[in-house]
């Protein structure tokens, strides 16, 4: 029983160090490392099929002709996750006048993905990458089994047109639709 009582003494505080972390800390800078393992503008993006948490399947090549957002994020239901996810649904309308698709991946699972989709109303699509595929294709690194924030705007000819290598999830929508033109 001590010990028990010892362990979440030393374990709680923790936890809720990591949550208000998550709240208030700004993004710890980059390492250039990181950056420079990332898919680089200009390069053709690698075609990637994938189930939707809403169990549509998503291939870049068939969307060949739009622009694509993929945008990188570490977790669902997290603060930091949520304001980016709400910021892009929110321009919805506004990316779809641009020709711009948006999906969003995490290493969450599908069923986790249905509810943050489903709680925030979120109008885009979100796949899962618990294996991490997705991101070593695209050269994000996982650290702790969670994907760094990255953004990539694909042009509609499948080419890397624009990179956000560290995103601060608030005004990360605007960043974007000003990446298309907008």
């Amino acid at each position: 029983m001590r010990t028990a009582l010892l362990l979440a003494l030393c374990v709680i505080p923790s936890a809720l160090a990591c949550e208000r972390a998550e709240r208030t800390a700004p993004e710890p800078a980059r390492p250039a490392a990181s950056a420079s393992s990332l898919l680089q503008v200009g390069t053709e993006a690698p075609d990637l099929v994938a189930t939707a948490h809403t169990g549509e399947r998503v291939s870049l090549r068939e969307l060949r002709g739009k622009s694509v957002v993929l945008y990188f994020y570490p977790k669902d239901d997290t603060p930091g996750c949520t304001i980016e996810a709400q910021e892009l649904s929110a321009l919805s309308s506004e990316l779809a006048e641009k020709g711009a698709v948006v999906i969003g991946v995490s290493t969450d699972s599908e069923a986790s993905h249905r509810a943050f989709a489903d709680k925030y109303s979120l109008s885009f699509l979100l796949l899962p990458d618990d294996k991490h595929e997705i991101a070593a294709r695209f050269g994000v690194p996982v650290v702790g089994g969670k994907a760094r924030r990255v953004t990539f705007v694909i042009a509609p000819d499948g080419k890397i047109a624009r990179v956000f290598p560290a995103v601060t999830p608030k005004g990360h929508g605007a960043e974007v639709l000003a990446a298309l033109g907008g």
